[in-house]
């Protein structure tokens, strides 16, 4: 029973880190484009993509969150580049570190995933966005999922065996 449950719970880090690295790269496209691409082109090209969710629900949640994100873009292009580009690369690197079991990696996600949690909760408090929420309640579940697997990384390689 433990062995299945040590397997489903390594399978969901590996699952977990994934997806950080998926968002990762994401969040550096992204930056990419917001720092080449005029705010205006931006603004047209994300609201083409979100035209169906705008078109059916111009005035729900998530079309005015969208829509906000949108203005925040223009006003504020540099920080939310930088932002992006931090942020994203700063995952991507991890998550290839992580994926092939470099031990230094597992504390350094958890200081850095520990600090956007952190601010992510201060940006919680202000905007009470239910999404900002759910990201961080993810970041967490990474993060605890990350110190076991660093537990079980050492654990494992004092006994001369290498999880993965």
């Amino acid at each position: 029973m433990k062995l299945n449950r040590e397997k489903i719970l390594h399978e969901t880090f590996r699952i977990g880190i994934l997806m950080k690295g998926i968002d990762g790269a994401l969040e550096t496209i992204g930056a990419v484009l917001i720092w080449f691409l005029s705010p205006s082109l931006t603004q047209r090209i994300l609201r083409l993509l979100f035209r169906p969710k705008l078109a059916h629900n111009p005035h729900g949640f998530l079309s005015n969150y969208l829509i906000g994100a949108l203005q925040g873009l223009s006003a504020n292009k540099l920080f939310a580049s930088a932002f992006l580009l931090s942020h994203g690369m700063t995952k991507v690197v991890l998550v290839i570190a992580l994926w092939f079991d470099y031990l230094w990696a597992y504390p350094l996600m958890i200081l850095v995933l520990g600090a956007f949690v952190l601010y992510q909760t201060v940006r919680f408090a202000h905007t009470h966005s239910i999404v900002l929420g759910v990201l961080t309640l993810f970041d967490l579940l990474i993060v605890w999922l990350t110190w076991r697997e660093y537990r079980e990384q050492k654990r494992g390689r004092s006994s001369g065996r290498r999880l993965g």
